[in-house]
């Protein structure tokens, strides 16, 4: 075979290649898809997951499975994505901050920009200051006093490294001068229970997480991070009534594909996961849980993915972070 031949052969096959590609978006989804949590389930990230999973499955006609990966505060699950095919068929589910923490901190397997195609984001997550019930402070300055007089301070559980508790309620403290220490787990499950059995002082999970506790007087909320009161919360005030003001610490959670997906397979996912956040029952529940849907073209979701990271660099530095 001569070499112009052989060169024919390559671009001919490179040309079938680009006009392939075309009708594998035409046709997607056609094999079931993989959203991949890096948290543990139960938590805020998993339940909804889970729920937009089954509307967008509807949808798109092929099954579509939530696995919890669990690991370096979420950094295997987004490092698996990463490495993976990108075809759309595998996914990340995941939190803004708690993303671009784990690099910000310290080695990641991962790059929390590059590494992955922006697809949308899913929603936004409400979160409030929890105390076990049986807890003396009764109030948010109880509660710091507490921390102020008690040997080796409060004890925090946050349901993982990064997440936008873990940022919002360190934040916070610092900026009170509250000695504490912190207790990271894998997903708000595990941390909940330590939570309401008293093994920590206090948390800030998701109202998602927490309302069935809060409803049931198994755990007594404090405050809240929101633009206003919550309905079935209505004696707890919000942060910016408490004097703190709008905090920068991104709750919102999204989605995405590794990186070099091709945009016509982007598109099919975000057109199929914005269909899926139109369906009422999806959105019915999660305005229930305070975690409201928030959706995004993969332009502004990109966008608000290198601003976090450029936060959080600088945060990291802040709260001396450090891998766990």
């Amino acid at each position: 075979m001569t070499r112009r031949v052989a060169r024919r052969l390559v671009l001919a096959g490179a040309a079938l290649s680009l006009l392939a590609a075309p009708v594998k978006a035409q046709d997607y989804p056609n094999k079931p898809i993989t959203l991949l949590v890096g948290l543990a389930a139960g938590g805020i990230t998993d339940i909804t997951a889970r729920l937009y999973a089954e509307a967008a499955s509807k949808i798109g006609g092929q099954r579509i499975t939530v696995e919890n990966r669990t690991g370096a505060g979420g950094g295997v699950a987004a490092a698996a994505v990463q490495n993976a095919t990108p075809d759309g068929y595998t996914l990340l589910v995941f939190s803004g901050s708690q993303h671009a923490t784990i690099p910000a901190s310290g080695n990641a397997p991962y790059e929390p920009v590059k590494g992955f195609s922006p697809v949308t984001f899913l929603f936004n997550s409400v979160v409030v200051l929890a105390v076990p019930a049986d807890s003396p402070a009764k109030t948010m300055k109880e509660l710091h006093d507490l921390g102020r007089t008690k040997p080796g301070g409060l004890t925090f559980g946050t349901p993982g490294l990064g997440s936008p508790s873990h940022l919002l309620g360190a934040k916070i403290l610092l900026a009170d001068k509250v000695p504490f220490e912190t207790v990271h787990y894998r997903g708000g499950s595990p941390m909940m229970a330590d939570l309401i059995t008293g093994r920590v002082d206090f948390s800030w999970p998701t109202l998602s997480t927490s309302r069935s506790y809060l409803a049931e007087k198994k755990l007594r909320a404090l405050a809240l991070d929101a633009d206003a009161r919550w309905a079935p919360l209505p004696d707890v005030p919000t942060l910016t009534e408490l004097g703190y003001g709008k905090q920068k610490v991104a709750s919102w959670f999204a989605l995405a594909a590794p990186a070099n997906t091709p945009p016509a397979i982007v598109a099919k996912v975000h057109d199929l996961f914005v269909k899926a956040s139109q369906d009422p029952d999806l959105k019915k529940r999660l305005e229930e849980n305070g975690t409201p849907i928030l959706t995004s073209t993969p332009e502004q979701m990109g966008k608000a993915m290198e601003d976090e990271w450029q936060n959080m660099q600088e945060l990291a530095k802040v709260l001396n972070l450090k891998p766990q």
